[in-house]
């Protein structure tokens, strides 16, 4: 167990915590669990180790002879691994993230030194999965955003993890990660935020009675074009549930309702829905 101090702790008070519960102090340069303690304003710098470490592999590789299929599985399950578990807390700097993929490709298109190498095919057409006929390397951009949503999902879906109740009581006491604000956050819980972006684009609701859908915010428009209601409110309150649009005993839809406030081609969306159910 370890303590960071800001800059501003008093000395006396500094040595006093640390006499009295025995323990050090984390200074700004050290690392937990493999992770920078903080992060400054120069996130390029905090994580430049990830680099580092995939330049340090790649150089003691350069003097062994492989085949492209050894590289392939080299820089599949070795270089691109390392910068995983920092992908699935902190959104890295598109910078870096572009240096190493530079490392990558060199490395893979026989680049050594200074010495230039012909690039057959573009990075982002390597990246398309083998399934379409290409190489299946992983977009590291897409790849961070796809593991910072995964922990969104996670505050969504495991209401019982400490992981959950951390950050319920200290972003979202009163709502749900969908509607929590950054506000003074750490970089961690900015960087989960940017997750919760990519999970926003493809999720929609189920619609049961409708009690918890809003009616002009979420997404639950099952027509492929339309996933929301776009029209502005005209008789309804602009945060009225769905369940609004049913009758006083909640079983079956309101066609007055419906035809009196949405347009045309909505209020046909939302008539087909509920001929569906």
């Amino acid at each position: 167990m370890s303590l960071f101090f800001s800059k501003s702790t008093h000395l006396d008070t500094l040595n006093q915590i640390k006499a009295s519960l025995g323990v050090q102090e984390v200074k700004q340069c050290e690392k937990y669990l493999g992770l920078p303690t903080l992060i400054g304003k120069n996130k390029r710098a905090s994580f430049r180790y990830i680099k580092e470490r995939v330049w340090a592999k790649l150089q003691g590789w350069k003097k062994q002879f492989l085949s492209q299929a050894g590289q392939e599985v080299l820089l599949k399950a070795v270089i691109q691994a390392i910068p995983t578990y920092a992908m699935s807390c902190f959104k890295l700097p598109i910078t870096l993230c572009n240096e190493i993929e530079s490392l990558i490709k060199k490395f893979w298109w026989g680049q050594r030194g200074e010495q230039r190498k012909i690039h057959w095919s573009k990075w982002s057409t390597i990246c398309k999965p083998k399934s379409l006929g290409d190489m299946g390397f992983r977009d590291l951009q897409k790849f961070n955003d796809a593991m910072l949503a995964k922990q969104v999902w996670r505050l969504l879906a495991n209401e019982d993890s400490l992981f959950y109740r951390f950050f319920k009581a200290k972003f979202f006491p009163t709502s749900s990660i969908l509607e929590a604000k950054e506000g003074n956050g750490s970089f961690a819980w900015k960087s989960i935020l940017k997750g919760r972006e990519i999970v926003q684009q493809g999720m929609f609701w189920r619609v049961g009675n409708g009690s918890s859908i809003q009616i002009y915010h979420d997404n639950w428009l099952l027509d492929p074009s339309l996933k929301k209601i776009l029209s502005k409110p005209l008789l309804l309150d602009s945060r009225e549930k769905v369940s609004t649009l049913t009758d006083s005993v909640g079983h079956c839809w309101s066609q007055e309702i419906i035809d009196a406030n949405f347009l045309p081609n909505e209020a046909a969306i939302i008539k087909d829905l509920a001929a569906k159910q």
